[in-house]
C-alpha cells in the first residue's frame, strides 16, 4: 500500500511538470486578459470553454485540476520546497475580490458588445500554440514571476490562495456539488484510527488543518485541492479516496 501512494504522489509529480513545460503553449487557454478581449467582441473563447468545463467538473471531480494538471501548480510544488510557509486564513479572501471585480469588468464588455454572438475557442490563439512571438514572451514571463513572487512571499501555494482567477469556479461547483449530495471524488477518513500525529496537516500543500478536519469527520473545505498528500503520508490509513456522497459523521464509507 505504501509503495502504490508514493507511486501516486510521484505520478502527480509527472503530470505537473509535464503541464508546467507546455505551460507557453496552453497560456491563452487559461488567460483571464484573453477571456475579456473575447468579450469586448462578442466572443465566447477558449478559456471562457475551459473554466465552464472546469466549474461542471467540479461537481465530479471538486478542485482535483488544482493539485493534479494546472501548470501554476507545478512552479507552486517547486517552490514550497523553498517556503514552506503556511498561508494565513486572511490572504485567502483577495482572490474572491480580484474574481468579482474581473467577472464585472468581462461583463462590462459584453454589454458594450451587445451580447455574445458567437464561439472561437482559438480567438487570439490561431496558431493553437499560446506564445510564439516576443511579446508574448514578455507576458508568459511576467505570469510566471507572479505565481513565484507569491509562492515565496505568501507561503505555500501563494498563488493558488490570493490571486487565482479559476479557484472561485471549482469552489463554487463543488459546493454546489455538496449541497445536492451528488457522488464524486472525495476523500474520507476512519478517524478512530487517527493517533494525532499530525502528519496529515504539515503536509498538505494548501496550509490546511487537516488533523482538526479528520477529527471532525468532514474533509470538504474549499481549499482542498484533493492532491492527496494527506492520504499518502498516513502510516495508518485513515484517510482515503473514494467515491461517494459527502461523509456523514460516523460514517465508514468502503474504500473504491
Amino acid at each position: 500500500m505504501l509503495k502504490i501512494r508514493a507511486k501516486r504522489q510521484k505520478i502527480r509529480l509527472m503530470i505537473l511538470v509535464v503541464s508546467l513545460l507546455l505551460f507557453p503553449v496552453v497560456l491563452n487557454y487559461l488567460s483571464p486578459y484573453v477571456i475579456i478581449m473575447a468579450a469586448s467582441e462578442g466572443v465566447v473563447n477558449g478559456s471562457m470553454l475551459l473554466f465552464g468545463v472546469l466549474f461542471v467538473g467540479a461537481l465530479v471531480f471538486g478542485r482535483g485540476w488544482c493539485a493534479w494538471v494546472c501548470p501554476a501548480a507545478g512552479i507552486g510544488e517547486i517552490c514550497a520546497a523553498v517556503q514552506p510557509k503556511p498561508v494565513g486564513k486572511k490572504a485567502r479572501w483577495s482572490k474572491w475580490i480580484i474574481w468579482v471585480i474581473w467577472l464585472m469588468i468581462i461583463g462590462a464588455f459584453v454589454i458594450s458588445a451587445g451580447g455574445y454572438k458567437r464561439v472561437e475557442p482559438l480567438f487570439l490563439t490561431e496558431e493553437i500554440v499560446s506564445v510564439t512571438m516576443p511579446q508574448q514572451y514578455i507576458i508568459y514571463y511576467f505570469v510566471l514571476t507572479t505565481i513565484v513572487v507569491l509562492s515565496l512571499t505568501v507561503g505555500r501555494r501563494g498563488f493558488c490562495h490570493t490571486t487565482c482567477w479559476m479557484a472561485p469556479f471549482m469552489i463554487i461547483g463543488r459546493k454546489i456539488s455538496n449541497w445536492l449530495r451528488l457522488p464524486g471524488l472525495r476523500l474520507h477518513v476512519n478517524a478512530q484510527q487517527c493517533t494525532d500525529c499530525e502528519v496529515c496537516t504539515r503536509n498538505c500543500p494548501m496550509s490546511l488543518d487537516v488533523h482538526g478536519m479528520v477529527k471532525a469527520e468532514n474533509m470538504e473545505h474549499v481549499d482542498c485541492i484533493l492532491c492527496g498528500q494527506c492520504a499518502d503520508g498516513c502510516s495508518k490509513d485513515v484517510i482515503y479516496y473514494t467515491f461517494a456522497q459527502p461523509q456523514k459523521i460516523g460514517e465508514e464509507v468502503p474504500r473504491k
